[in-house]
């Protein structure tokens, strides 16, 4: 056994097709298949049901799966902490953001700029739950998103606090006049309003959802995207009003557009950077997020 054949194993789950697994493990697929029955073979167990494709694990492959998962996530992580011991403060560091969580994050990376000027950054988009999934697969290093407090304590992973911030309508003023104003709107004015919102399934407009059934109010959703810029574009163009975390740079970047704020309760989830814990982080994700943990703290007024 070697942690080939199990990587094999985690990208058969991932993609559900032989073929698909192959290229996501950068070989062909009679080589994955035969590395993955001489896996069984090794093991003495039938892992895979094989028909003319790929029909899902047996009861025992499911239960060695668990184990492949658990082996390579620790494999990844030793692989990530060798090449930033080699680094240093410098590589390539991913980071996972929950897109109406991240409105921070581009002033946290211009400020780590100044530090680190070697340290590059890749940014993925992630709902709040799938977010948990790729930290703890070491498939991000740091993660900016919502989060379940009871559960990253569970999880002792470390994390820094995001300062609550206001919600506001973004609104074109020629398109919706009747907006223009400074006093906070209640979502009973919005029962109207054409609007521009994210996507159902993520957390941020779970929360706007469910003020708005409390408030006996049926949005009117007129566009809905997991992107903040297409729903920017969107509002830009009047074709309705979006809701936004306040603190973001869009006010500077689209000056066209007001901003005005909206009455409504806090988020039950915490807005938070996120690393794993001590021990299992990487030393490139542990330095960026003592020197973000201070700045957000510097920054919380």
């Amino acid at each position: 056994m070697d942690i080939k054949q199990l990587i094999y194993l985690c990208n058969l789950e991932k993609e559900r097709h032989f073929g698909r697994a192959a290229e996501a493990s950068f070989v062909s697929q009679p080589t994955l298949s035969m590395r993955l029955k001489n896996l069984e073979r090794e093991l003495d167990l039938a892992l895979i049901n094989r028909g003319n494709n790929f029909e899902g694990f047996t009861a025992e492959g499911e239960r060695v799966l668990a184990w492949a998962r658990e082996i390579v996530s620790i494999y990844q992580g030793l692989k990530l902490e060798v090449a930033s011991l080699k680094r240093g403060v410098s590589g390539v560091l991913r980071i996972g953001a929950v897109p109406q969580s991240g409105m921070v994050l581009p002033q946290l990376l211009a400020a780590a700029h100044e530090i680190y000027p070697q340290l590059d950054y890749q940014v993925s988009l992630f709902s709040a739950d799938q977010l948990l999934e790729a930290l703890n697969a070491h498939a991000v290093d740091i993660g900016l998103g919502f989060f379940e407090l009871a559960t990253l304590k569970e999880l002792a992973f470390q994390a820094a606090p995001v300062q609550r911030r206001e919600i506001s309508l973004v609104y074109h003023p020629q398109s919706f006049p009747q907006m223009v104003g400074e006093t906070p709107l209640a979502l009973s004015d919005l029962a109207d309003i054409p609007l521009c919102l994210a996507e159902p399934s993520r957390y941020f407009r779970r929360y706007l959802d469910g003020h708005f059934r409390e408030s006996g109010v049926t949005p009117r959703v007129k566009v809905e995207s997991a992107s903040v810029m297409q729903l920017m574009q969107s509002v830009f163009l009047g074709l309705g009003c979006a809701v936004v975390p306040q603190g973001s740079l869009l006010p500077e970047m689209i000056p066209a557009l007001r901003f005005r704020p909206l009455t409504l309760p806090p988020m039950q989830r915490q807005a938070a950077l996120v690393v794993a814990p001590v021990g299992k982080v990487t030393a490139l994700a542990q330095n960026f997020f003592v020197f973000a943990q201070t700045w957000l703290a510097a920054h919380a007024d």
